[in-house]
């Protein structure tokens, strides 16, 4: 090789690599030298296949004597992402791309090889900061639904209490009942069946809780937004009644299903409803809070509507910033998690004014068409 066209093989940035028909190094550039950890006199002359770790050094002269016989091209016009193996014995990701010299008879073979290190170190950081990411928002959202549920334990131990009452009288009836000549089963039976439908209650509520609070990954699935609101009106329930407020539900029949996460979905659903439980305390409004679900043009909607006094002009431009509360005692935090919920499963979380008066809360969630939740 001329001493010019070595100078221009050695100006290139990637490896440059040229072999014979047996595989043999003929030319190996600066930048694979410095690539691979070899002088090019250690490498010239010997088989490519020293650069490659097992399996491919056991397999490149063989993929090399097919072309041959064949014409039959594997690698050669196409590039590929391969393992290296430095002089140190580390190996390495490179790009690779093969192409047959023309003008040679036994035929040589150009390699152009790119070390992938740096993006592959990048990707993974990228990769690992994003779970990071994700995993402090997990974090946050947990510590959000356990704060909402401290918020809501007076109302939550007065809904568990009822039934844990009832259990306890219908309990102590049936014993009297048993315990006189001539007791009427039927109403034993009858007891113990109101006993069986408190305690199946109260196991309802600790359940809904439990999943609620429970630290978790994100599971996503198909949901029939009916079901999830529903699910969650137990919750919604004890906290209304605790503050003195009518919950009423409007769901919309067969509404399509969204892909999305129950716990997530409600938990958002929940810091709507609790906003809205506290706007009506104001002094003369009307205690009643509303959830309603409707299909809109590409999707589902879910609202919660209240007959408070409205929002303060004030606070709507940074309404779901974090940190932008007008609750002496808020931490701004409950709007700004709700829309990141929302927005992560491709929804939009917004405010508008209710009629006749008040706010009205509502994401959109898009529907999976021809699926079954």
């Amino acid at each position: 090789m001329n001493g010019e066209l070595q100078a221009l093989l050695d100006a290139c940035v990637d490896a440059v690599i040229i072999i014979d028909h047996r595989g043999c190094v003929t030319t190996f550039n600066r930048a694979a030298a410095r690539m691979f950890g070899y002088e090019p006199a250690q490498v010239i002359g010997q088989n490519v296949s020293m650069l490659m770790p097992a399996p491919d050094r056991d397999r490149h002269d063989r993929y090399l004597k097919n072309y041959l016989d064949t014409g039959t091209p594997k690698v050669i016009g196409v590039g590929r992402d391969v393992t290296a193996l430095r002089r140190d014995g580390s190996q390495f990701p490179v790009s690779l791309a093969v192409g047959r010299i023309d003008g040679y008879d036994p035929p040589h073979f150009v390699g152009f090889l790119h070390d992938l290190s740096a993006r592959r170190a990048q990707e993974t950081q990228r990769l690992e900061a994003e779970q990071a990411v994700r995993e402090a928002r997990e974090r946050l959202m947990h510590v959000a639904r356990l704060s909402t549920m401290g918020e809501m334990t007076t109302g939550l131990a007065h809904e568990i209490n009822q039934p844990l009452t009832a259990i306890t009288m219908y309990a102590q009836a049936a014993e009297r009942l048993a315990s006189q000549s001539g007791a009427d089963l039927g109403e034993v039976v009858g007891a113990l069946r109101q006993i069986s439908a408190q305690a199946l209650r109260a196991g309802e509520i600790i359940r809904r809780l439990r999943d609620l609070v429970r630290s978790r990954q994100t599971r996503e699935e198909l949901l029939d937004l009916n079901a999830v609101v529903r699910g969650l009106v137990v919750l919604a329930e004890s906290d209304a009644r605790a503050n003195n407020v009518q919950l009423d539900i409007d769901l919309a029949d067969s509404l399509p299903p969204v892909l999305g996460d129950t716990i997530q979905l409600q938990q958002v659903m929940l810091n709507l409803v609790r906003n809205a439980i506290e706007a009506v305390q104001s002094p003369g409004c009307e205690h009643r809070v509303t959830l309603r679900t409707a299909r809109t043009g590409n999707g589902v909607e879910m609202s919660v509507s209240d007959l408070g006094p409205g929002l303060d002009a004030a606070i709507r431009d940074r309404l779901f910033e974090a940190f932008a509360t007008t609750k002496p005692a808020g931490t701004g935090l409950g709007l700004a998690i709700s829309r990141s919920i929302v927005e992560a499963h491709g929804g939009r979380l917004a405010w508008r004014a209710n009629e006749p008066r008040g706010s009205c809360f509502h994401f959109n969630l898009p529907a999976v068409s021809g699926a079954q939740p």
